[in-house]
């Protein structure tokens, strides 16, 4: 009985030491493809002779490609995603692997709702390849209704209060002239007010491996967290400091970039820009190194940065299988005063175990130096995506972090609601439900900023929930974690932070 209650009480960095080794053993012994991947019904077209009595090593010319159902998207984008073209010489036991791989890239563009490639039809050596899309809706005007807290536990505990909730219209144009380009609009009021206008081109020339990028961001805050207390944010709030002005932080970013992708699945891009922050002397009396470590309520700096991507992922909303990673490196300013090199990195490993079952391991990783920063940087675990599940109450400071999050999940419901309406690129609602369990590791170190317990300390949390998957990449998470202290909880999320 006492070896099981030393076990109990030590559940959760057990678990989570298990996740680490199985995601460890997995990535030595790569999961086959399953049978059901090793088929492909649609190579057997009507009229066609079947594929499976052609030698499988001879060789056919891939003559035309044909795309049906794009009435947006331009078709030269399509076949831009596609690892095999017109006047390809291929195998046909290797189009299967071609035509899921032409598949997973199209439905990672999140332009459409559904892809199907198949071949169309044999003359001779030549083969003709058909591809079936249909396309999303791409403009999205909508009303914009969200609390200012970080989270909907965070709001919760404040009561709900309407008085924190930011109003306004969202202007989200994708597809915009059918080359995948993206143009936002944001014009956002209430508690706090923001301006944001980008436009994101990532095919400017014939070659279609370059792009271009502006971005524009003003925001203004009433209420800024200019300390972290007892590992929670504590606020200040203009309407309560009667020498204060309307808003207490200021901040404007401006930026250019240009995207250079080579290949199918690397993107890289690179940044200039500007920035500028302003705090209300009320701010700087609390918190004196807020914004600049020399103390200053005004600093106007320039940004560069370079960032490189892989992407070979199933479904990059929700990845079963495969491998994607993020690196980023910025500098921030020039001078000692807000200047700061910052490395970030993510990595997530998806394996498939059987037709169902998923597990996934996430590292991710933050380095800021010098160690000795204003506070609005040192801000790391809590914010974002990069929090530990268990612990999404907390924010804990800090210039070097890192987390694994290790999750196995289990598809236990796949179904469609067909809607009322006639629509060929809507005509169902498709969900996908899984059971899961999970186990979260981080750490967090800081030099400054560390009166809180959390800092400079291991965390384990783990945990049980639900995901439902739906439609235009919704996913909708029901988690229920415990962490370290003895503390547990329910928690919902409306995205996939893996």
């Amino acid at each position: 009985m006492k070896g099981m209650n030393i076990v109990w009480k030590y559940r959760i960095p057990l678990l989570a030491i298990f996740c680490c080794l199985f995601s460890s053993a997995l990535a030595q012994n790569e999961l086959p493809i399953q049978e059901e991947e090793k088929t492909a019904p649609g190579l057997s077209p009507p009229g066609a002779h079947p594929v499976e009595a052609a030698p499988p090593r001879r060789l056919f010319l891939i003559d035309q490609i044909y795309i049906n159902g794009n009435k947006k998207t331009k078709d030269y984008i399509i076949k831009r995603e596609l690892p095999f073209k017109e006047g390809d010489s291929v195998a046909l036991n290797q189009l299967v692997a071609q035509f899921r791989l032409g598949k997973q890239q199209l439905v990672n563009t999140r332009l459409f709702n559904d892809v199907v490639i198949s071949l169309k039809s044999f003359r001779g050596y030549l083969v003709d390849v058909q591809i079936d899309v249909k396309e999303r809706w791409y403009f999205f005007p909508i009303p914009y209704l969200k609390p200012i807290d970080r989270n909907l536990q965070t709001w919760a505990e404040k009561g709900y209060s309407l008085d924190r909730v930011n109003y306004g219209a969202k202007l989200n144009y994708y597809n915009t002239t059918g080359r995948n380009d993206v143009l936002k609009l944001w014009l956002i009021t209430g508690y706090s007010r923001q301006i944001q206008a980008s436009y994101n081109q990532p095919f400017m020339d014939g070659s279609l491996k370059s792009g271009y990028g502006i971005n524009f961001n003003y925001s203004a805050m009433k209420e800024v967290n200019p300390l972290t207390v007892d590992n929670q944010q504590f606020f200040l709030k203009a309407d309560s400091l009667p020498k204060a002005g309307r808003f207490l932080e200021e901040t404007m970013t401006g930026s250019l970039q240009w995207n250079y992708r080579p290949g199918l699945k690397t993107r890289h891009v690179v940044r200039v820009g500007f920035g500028m922050s302003k705090i209300d002397s009320a701010v700087w009396q609390v918190n004196s190194q807020y914004i600049s470590k020399s103390g200053k309520t005004r600093v106007i700096y320039p940004e560069l940065s370079y960032s490189m991507s892989f992407l070979d992922v199933d479904y990059l909303a929700y990845p079963l299988r495969g491998f994607m990673a993020d690196l980023q490196l910025h500098r921030r300013g020039f001078g000692s005063d807000v200047g700061m090199w910052m490395l970030n990195m993510k990595a997530t490993k998806a394996w498939e175990i059987g037709t169902k079952a998923s597990f996934s391991s996430q590292l991710t990783s933050t380095i800021k130096l010098p160690f000795k920063q204003p506070f609005n940087q040192h801000r790391l675990m809590g914010y974002g995506d990069f929090y530990l599940r268990g612990l999404e109450k907390y924010v804990i400071d800090g210039v070097l972090g890192g987390m694994t999050r290790n999750t196995l999940r289990r598809e236990i419901l796949n179904f469609s609601v067909p809607l009322p309406i006639r629509s060929q690129s809507h005509d169902r609602v498709p969900f996908r439900i899984y059971a899961k369990t999970y186990a979260d590791l981080g750490y967090s170190y800081t030099k400054y900023f560390r009166d809180n317990s959390l800092n400079n300390k291991l965390l384990t949390t783990a945990g049980l929930g639900i995901d439902i998957v739906t439609l235009y990449d919704l996913v909708l998470r029901f988690e229920y974690s415990f962490n370290q202290m003895g503390q547990n909880g329910f928690f919902f999320h409306v995205k996939n932070d893996f």
